[in-house]
């Protein structure tokens, strides 16, 4: 059923600046997309079903930018070390196990139930270098309802060698042959994924990018998330200027290849004239670059030079899916950039966060992440009455403290692009 209406206090972003909230009214899902939201319903929907979740905060659904699948089993282990002595010690050897689809099937099944009852409704998902256990988790995916891009990692050179790709060549043939035959799914897409430069050599990003000419897929990665990966970069690739122009020499960076780069935290003034200009998408990652001791990405400039940005949860060096809790963290870490480093840029506001959490990272995927008229219908009810309160609070008082103090349990009903995911509890009229 994709045509139908919800009823309750509705919140969602215009801008980066404007959020509109309109308390007891009706947003209107009309073929899998909104149809507007109104404080009294016209007469032309009078005779679509209505959700009736009277006094429970309705918002768009959130998008998660940057999350690593095989990582869920061992969030919150490792957060003593930096990025690259983390992944040597906890990352690769946890992705190994991937080879073994019995364990792909237990982990990856953990992972896409706790994202299906999550506040997400679109992912962009990495995987590992295996795949037949990536086809599993896209699979899956696709069951819970969720939309997502879900990648297959290539990587071929300074990684143990039970992660590494044979040849460039064997690597390209795998990765077509995983695009073939995970390109029908209604839900799930297949994104190119080349982990890092680092661990991708010039013949295997030529292959992939003669794959995103063939295929004209998105692709994701990581950039300028820590000061020693930089340095690393630029001795790998002594003839580009930036690390981003190491992806761009591939034509792996943004205008035809719609593009995610995770982190951007160190990002220089000719990296970021690069980003704007060639649309690439930020994906900020709060806690990961926390947890690892990365730093602090300067977020307030990628949103005044209109810098297509977004949030993502990082795990595993972020410990939970919970885009909530990334909002919460970007608002709290860019007041200490502010406080601590850079008092030329403000701190974000809590409408700027919410923007990033929906609007913002949905642009990735299209008309997504808000209740304008035409948007994909993806929504999230949220009971917030667990929250104990004496006083009167107004729907964007409740909305704000949500950001702060939400748990997966106050999730009550669920939709993406028009499709019911889940519902707890509803009065249906």
């Amino acid at each position: 059923m994709k045509r139908y209406v919800i009823k309750g206090n509705i919140c969602y972003s215009r801008s980066s600046t404007q959020l509109c909230v309109a308390e007891n009214s009706y947003v209107v899902c009309e073929n899998g997309s909104c149809a507007g939201v109104y404080q009294t319903l016209p007469e032309c929907y009078a005779a679509f079903p209505c959700y009736d979740y009277t006094d429970k905060l309705v918002i768009p659904g959130l998008t998660d930018l940057h999350v690593h699948a095989p990582q869920y089993p061992f969030r919150g282990l490792g957060m003593d070390l930096e990025l690259i002595d983390w992944l040597n010690t906890h990352t690769f050897v946890e992705e190994a196990k991937y080879a073994d689809m019995e364990y792909a099937d237990q982990a990856y099944e953990i992972f896409a139930d706790d994202l299906k009852n999550s506040a997400t409704t679109r992912a962009c998902i990495f995987a590992t270098i295996h795949t037949q256990a990536t086809s599993l988790l896209m699979e899956k995916l696709e069951q819970s309802g969720i939309k997502a891009y879900v990648g297959k990692v290539n990587m071929d050179r300074n990684s143990p060698a039970y992660l590494c790709e044979e040849t460039p060549e064997q690597a390209a043939m795998d990765t077509e042959k995983w695009i073939a035959e995970n390109s029908g799914y209604e839900n799930i897409k297949p994104i190119l994924t080349p982990r890092f430069i680092p661990v991708c050599s010039d013949e295997l990003m030529q292959q992939l990018s003669n794959l995103q000419k063939k295929y004209h897929l998105p692709m994701q990665s990581h950039l300028s998330e820590n000061l020693g990966e930089i340095e690393w970069v630029k001795k790998l690739c002594p003839d580009t200027s930036c690390y981003g122009a190491a992806y761009d020499k591939y034509g792996l960076f943004g205008n035809d290849c719609p593009t995610i780069m995770a982190h951007c935290v160190h990002s220089g003034p000719e990296e970021v004239k690069l980003m704007k200009e060639q649309n690439v998408f930020v994906a900020h990652c709060p806690e990961s670059n926390a947890n690892l001791s990365s730093g602090i990405a300067p977020v307030r400039t990628y949103l005044d030079l209109g810098i297509k940005t977004g949030l993502g949860s990082d795990i595993a060096a972020g410990s939970s899916l919970s885009i909530f809790k990334a909002m919460a963290m970007a608002i709290q870490c860019s007041k200490l950039r502010w406080r601590l480093t850079d008092q030329s840029l403000p701190p974000l506001k809590m409408e700027e966060a919410f923007y990033l959490a929906t609007k913002g990272g949905g642009e990735f995927f299209g008309k997504v992440g808000s209740f304008e008229k035409g948007y994909e219908f993806d929504a999230v009810v949220i009971d917030d009455a667990i929250y104990r309160h004496p006083q009167p609070l107004s729907a964007k008082e409740r909305l704000e403290r949500l950001i702060y103090l939400a748990q997966d349990g106050c999730i009550v009903a669920k939709f993406a692009g028009g499709t019911k995911i889940f519902e707890r509890e509803a009065s249906i009229l």
